[in-house]
């Protein structure tokens, strides 16, 4: 019989360090960095601000990821963000949190995700995925219906199985980045070259418009810690995951966004909705968009796959503190997975897929889970002082002033994103809130939830 796990976690840990990295490195690399550095140009028009504007992201990112392996190690748990944040201050901002990722986070990105790499597929053999197909359904939302049933399918199945899908499109994605950095440097001569441009009233709002678009680029590399009770050795391998697997991705990101500046000049990036494919073409002819294309889709059919593999543990810690429907939280009895969890999960995702506009709509709130990444790096503050006695085998590194810088940078984010899109930030929070009175509902309806969860971080 196998012997307890020392933090209470009820998942069996099948993760080794490669598929934990592949999870944190294939949640984050989707479709951004093939098409966000457009999106940034259209906004900064000085080649030092644009590459000044994605280092400060990478480091925002890499800030967060040196924060939270602390935690991670501390409560190496399913649903990482939400056991951050409920052992910190406590059940209510954390079911606030698995609250926001039911109705809108979680089913938007399985959407998002889905669709664009259906597109993709579609695209790479020629075929037009716009057109009508089953109904109200394009041909796009009937195959991204398909992909996210399918890998609930082989997540249900066992997270080894979806540790497989993710190593491998993982690597075929990093691949696909690195042979195209390669192809700029060794067939694009030169560097890249613009004149700096002036400074103006409004140069200030574009850089904030800008950070948006990047963040949104590198977000993903908190995913993991959702999966963390799951990690075979998570003290020594969580750490690792995090802050290497983070540093990868910006450099990946750095380099391919120099690689594009060689090619195609600031002043018409803006102008490449697919920068990527723009350069791969001007490299390699016809054949670089259809390279593109498919990379793209193994991209986001990847990210899609990471998703599914973490999103579904956050519902699953919610049903275990009893703050949720309890067969959320069983575990099934052979495959060893939260199989209902997956099920629900899947479920969101095919109706945010089915009902476009409503997907579409949902981008906006995706501004909702920084207050919570915010929470999740307070909390380090908070247990340090609250549970001086717990074993942190690894302390954020740069403690306080790396952990500040974060919560500086989240605070600078959501307060111009306030200011910018007043009314969506009020629905975000409205929406948000709306789960104040579902927690004390549910807490009437189940007395012991306030007490209910595991508390335990470590042997």
């Amino acid at each position: 019989m196998q012997a307890p796990d020392p933090w209470g976690e009820r998942l069996p840990r099948k993760l080794g360090l490669a598929s934990t990295v592949a999870v944190l490195v294939g949640s984050t690399i989707g479709s951004g960095i093939f098409r966000t550095p457009a999106v940034i140009a259209g906004h900064i028009d000085d080649l030092a601000l644009f590459m000044a504007a994605w280092i400060a992201g990478g480091v925002v990112a890499l800030a967060g990821a040196l924060t939270v392996a602390e935690l991670a190690i501390l409560y190496p748990r399913s649903g990482g963000i939400y056991v951050y944040v409920r052992e910190a201050f406590g059940k209510l901002p954390a079911f606030l949190f698995g609250w926001a990722e039911l109705l809108i986070l979680r089913p938007a990105a399985y959407g998002a995700i889905a669709v664009t790499s259906a597109e993709y597929l579609l695209r790479t053999f020629g075929v037009a995925g716009g057109a009508p197909a089953l109904g109200p359904l394009s041909r796009a939302q009937l195959v991204a219906v398909a992909m996210i049933a399918v890998v609930a399918a082989v997540n249900r199945r066992g997270i080894e199985f979806g540790a497989i899908v993710q190593n491998v499109s993982t690597a075929l994605k990093v691949a696909a980045l690195l042979g195209l950095v390669a192809l700029g440097l060794l067939l694009s001569p030169g560097t890249p070259v613009a004149e700096p441009a002036a400074a103006t009233p409004e140069t200030g709002g574009a850089v904030v418009l800008a950070m948006v678009a990047i963040l949104w680029a590198y977000d993903g590399w908190c995913d993991v810690g959702f999966v963390s009770g799951e990690v075979r050795d998570p003290q020594r391998a969580l750490p690792r995951v995090f802050i290497l697997g983070t540093a990868a991705v910006v450099a990946l990101y750095l380099a391919a966004n120099l690689v594009y500046l060689r090619v195609i000049p600031l002043d018409r990036m803006a102008g490449a909705p697919l920068v990527a494919a723009e350069v791969a073409s001007a490299l390699i002819g016809p054949l670089g968009t259809t390279f593109v294309a498919a990379a793209v889709m193994v991209s986001t059919f990847g990210t899609l796959n990471g998703s599914m593999m973490t999103g579904p543990r956050v519902f699953y810690a919610m049903a275990e503190d009893r703050l949720f429907f309890e067969r959320v939280g069983r575990v099934h009895p052979r495959h060893g997975t939260p199989s209902a969890a997956i099920v629900l999960s899947a479920a969101l995702g095919i109706v945010f897929v089915s009902v476009r506009s409503f997907a579409e709509l949902a981008e906006h709130f995706v501004i909702g889970i920084w207050p919570f990444y915010a929470l999740s790096v307070a909390a380090v503050f908070v247990l340090r002082r609250k549970r001086p006695d717990l074993p942190r085998p690894y302390k954020t590194f740069g403690y306080p002033v790396v952990p500040l810088l974060f919560l500086a940078a989240s605070v600078f984010l959501l307060a111009n994103y306030a200011a910018s899109q007043p009314r969506v930030f009020l629905a975000d929070c409205a929406l948000v809130l709306s789960g104040v009175p579902v927690f004390w509902l549910w807490s009437r309806r189940a007395p012991n939830a306030a007490d209910a969860g595991g508390t335990a971080a470590g042997p």
